[in-house]
């Protein structure tokens, strides 16, 4: 059995190692021959630098390395000169950090390469020496492939000043590959966001953006088939709805996929159900940004954007679901066409993510990381117990720091409440819907169990909100199905800053 590739981006010691290996080698053929100049969006951890380095591997001319793989005998190995960039490594806090560490990557570049700079170049006159001379000595045009772009803005995204800064820096930096077209052969470059053509890319506007290309949608992570049948001696007797259920479910309009690291640790952690993949990134950005703007999570549910904001990421003005996009917390469920412009409506992928997101949600909103609350609630829930339900709330909102309710203007409304409530649920892993659409007007939350289904409304000061589910008639989307439905209203007390009451009722059919 082979071994799994937990970590290691380098094809060569995959290979040789005899480590498992996705075969991703048709894609690469399809780009090197169909383009020149491309660009990739993919999340931290789907396999980037490794499909990085097997282009390195094929413009290098090891073509012993490729036997058995698809591009073995369609591709004519040739050594072309590579320089290579990767920013993946260390942190850049200042505009200094950042031309010390090109710097180091010119250096090394120049070494492996064999062509100098002269020293009172700035880094941009390098990189533009470097891929004429590596022109020159070799007659052959330049590859180029850049690891994680991003990476220095990314990391100072909470210190606008600093992000801005190194976006100019990398923003002049790159802007010499454009003007290098006649020295060049090939240009890839990967990162997490795609940064608006006004900002970083106007001097790249000729890279061809596969992000959302359908063609390549498998170009990282691994596809049912590849679960199927290269982990098939791995995952012997394993349930595999169950694993895709968990794993499966990102999608960039082609076939969704898994990502790999989930895969990695649930085969080597002994097939142990975990958010493997979540916890390898802290979302603590994300969580200061919905604070910050008051965002309404169930709207999480039904959420459509168009390709303009799929394509933008600007420093100055941050979405939050552009940024969940982008980092992988949600993915394209659909595109349709709406008039003349295409839209896509996003979800959360899969289970790891929605209950791992969730439970970082609702322990930065109420600042508590308790269980019992969880537990519960989901009880209370299962069991039909209002009165449980109603003091396991009660507790919970109860148990929320004073000070929250002081410092940010979220805590006034009633938004926040239904926000934490929803997330609670999500957390769960339970089936919910949260602004849930019907012909009347929106729920505010559905939770589908196996044999109930619960019509949720949340009201404030007084109002009666089981008089408005009844009115609108929202349980009648519901009606054909072979379940018990049960409305609840849940009326909270902006003073006491808690639920004061929950009405129930079940639907008679």
């Amino acid at each position: 059995m082979k071994k799994l590739p937990i970590g290691i981006s380098n094809l060569k010691e995959i290979i040789e190692q005899r480590y498992v290996y996705v075969d991703k080698t048709e894609i690469a053929f399809n780009l090197i021959n169909s383009g020149k100049y491309y660009f990739l969006s993919r999340p931290r951890r789907f396999g980037k630098s490794l499909f990085l380095d097997t282009l390195d591997e094929i413009f290098q001319g090891n073509k012993e390395l490729f036997e058995n793989l698809y591009i073995y005998d369609m591709y004519e190995f040739t050594k072309y000169p590579i320089i290579r960039f990767s920013f993946n490594d260390g942190r850049m806090n200042s505009k200094d950090d950042l031309h010390r560490y090109i710097f180091e990557l010119l250096d090394k570049n120049q070494r492996d390469l064999d062509v100098k700079c002269p020293e009172n170049f700035t880094l941009s006159g390098c990189f533009k020496r470097l891929i004429e001379e590596a022109f020159k000595k070799y007659n052959k045009r330049v590859v180029i492939l850049i690891d994680e772009y991003d990476k220095p803005i990314l990391d100072n995204i909470e210190n606008k000043e600093i992000a801005r800064e190194l976006r100019e820096e990398l923003k002049g930096f790159y802007s010499v590959i454009k003007g290098s077209d006649e020295y060049l052969k090939f240009v890839f470059l990967t990162g997490v966001s795609k940064f608006s053509k006004v900002s970083l890319f106007s001097g790249l506007n000729n890279l061809n953006d596969i992000t959302i290309d359908k063609n390549y949608s498998t170009i990282c992570g691994y596809t049912q088939s590849d679960i199927e049948n290269k982990f098939k001696e791995h995952l012997k007797d394993q349930d595999f709805d169950k694993i895709k259920e968990w794993y499966n479910g990102y999608k960039w309009l082609g076939e969704s996929v898994y990502n790999p690291f989930d895969i990695l640790l649930f085969i080597q952690k002994g097939f142990v159900f975990d958010n493997y993949w979540f916890t390898t990134g802290t979302p603590a950005f994300l969580m200061k940004l919905i604070e910050k703007n008051d965002y309404f999570l169930p709207n999480l549910e039904n959420l459509i954007v168009n390709k303009t904001m799929l394509d933008s990421f600007d420093i100055d003005d941050i979405k939050l679901e552009i940024l969940l996009w982008q980092t992988g917390y949600l993915t394209i469920d659909e595109q349709f066409d709406f008039f003349d412009e295409v839209r896509y409506r996003l979800k959360i992928p899969n289970k790891e993510v929605k209950i791992s997101l969730m439970s970082s949600v609702v322990e930065f909103l109420t600042k508590n990381s308790s269980i019992e609350y969880k537990d519960n609630i989901k009880l209370a829930l299962f069991n039909e117990n209002t009165d449980e339900l109603f003091n396991s709330i009660k507790t919970l909102y109860a148990a929320i720091p004073y000070n929250l309710f002081t410092k940010n203007k979220m805590y006034k409304y009633e938004g926040y409440y239904v926000s934490v409530f929803y997330s609670y649920l999500k957390a769960l892993g339970l089936e919910i819907i949260g602004e849930d659409v019907t012909n009347k007007g929106r729920i505010d939350i559905t939770v589908i169990l196996p044999k109930i289904i619960y019509i949720i409304e949340f009201k404030t000061d007084g109002k009666n909100s089981i008089e408005q589910i009844k009115e609108k008639k929202y349980h009648e989307k519901y009606i054909d199905r072979n379940k018990k439905i049960i409305l609840l209203g849940i009326e909270f007390e902006k003073k006491q800053r808690n639920v004061v009451n929950i009405k129930s009722e079940e639907i008679v059919k």
